[in-house]
């Protein structure tokens, strides 16, 4: 199963935020600071709901620097 979360960090810190999360959890796919909305998006690759659940409150979301997340699951890739 795999997810985009979409995540908005404190001031000046998406940086140190995602590189943090990625060493903290393997299945990160991906993890990228961006411009818009949301300051970061990670892309995780877990076996089920309940396995990105945890991932998600956690890990993720117990970061001191993240404000917000949205996560969207994928129901299919091309």
């Amino acid at each position: 199963m795999k997810a985009y979360i979409f995540v908005e960090t404190k001031p000046a810190t998406s940086m140190q935020t995602i590189k943090r999360i990625k060493e903290k959890v393997k299945e990160v796919v991906q993890a990228d600071a961006i411009y818009g909305r949301y300051d970061a998006v990670i892309v995780i690759e877990a076996p089920s709901l309940e396995s990105i659940n945890e991932i998600l409150y956690k890990v993720i979301e117990k970061d001191p620097n993240i404000i917000h997340t949205e996560t969207s699951l994928v129901l299919s890739s091309a």
